[in-house]
């Protein structure tokens, strides 16, 4: 079973339970266990957050972010990009590496750092002159009658 959705919406605070329904119905209706769906959710919501606070000044081209979802198999891969000016350049000489998120005593970061605790695997980049992704995966369990269930 695969799924597959991907939204364009604008940097406003209100699109974020949109993108968060939108995630938690997708889920359910697959048959993901509700606590995985909590917090793909959760993690999803402090992307789309980031997304709306840091993605880019208020332009025709910078007043969106996407969000797209894949559900394949037993994996659930979510990506959140902007047009903003990207996360801050990491301390490693190698500038195309992946960031991680800032330390945990800092004002800004904590959210990076309860995406990559929600998930599996996380990843923060850069796209050179066009904003940032953030993306993140998770392996699905499923309620005992998932229509849709895997195995």
């Amino acid at each position: 079973m695969s799924i597959w959705w991907s939204l364009h919406l604008r940097r406003e605070a209100a699109s974020v339970p949109l993108a968060r329904r939108l995630l938690l119905g997708t889920m359910e209706t697959a048959g993901v266990d509700e606590d995985i769906a909590y917090e793909l959710s959760l993690a999803l919501s402090e992307a789309c957050a980031n997304a709306v606070e840091h993605g880019g000044a208020s332009d025709r081209r910078t007043d969106q972010y996407r969000v797209t979802a894949f559900l394949d198999g037993d994996m659930c891969r979510i990506e959140v990009a902007d047009h903003g000016p990207g996360f801050p350049a990491p301390a490693s000489p190698h500038p195309a590496e992946t960031r991680r998120a800032a330390p945990v005593d800092t004002e800004s970061g904590r959210g990076l750092h309860l995406i990559e605790a929600l998930s599996d695997h996380a990843r923060f980049r850069n796209r050179p002159g066009d904003g940032a992704v953030v993306s993140f995966d998770k392996i699905l369990k499923w309620r005992e009658d998932a229509l849709l269930k895997v195995s």
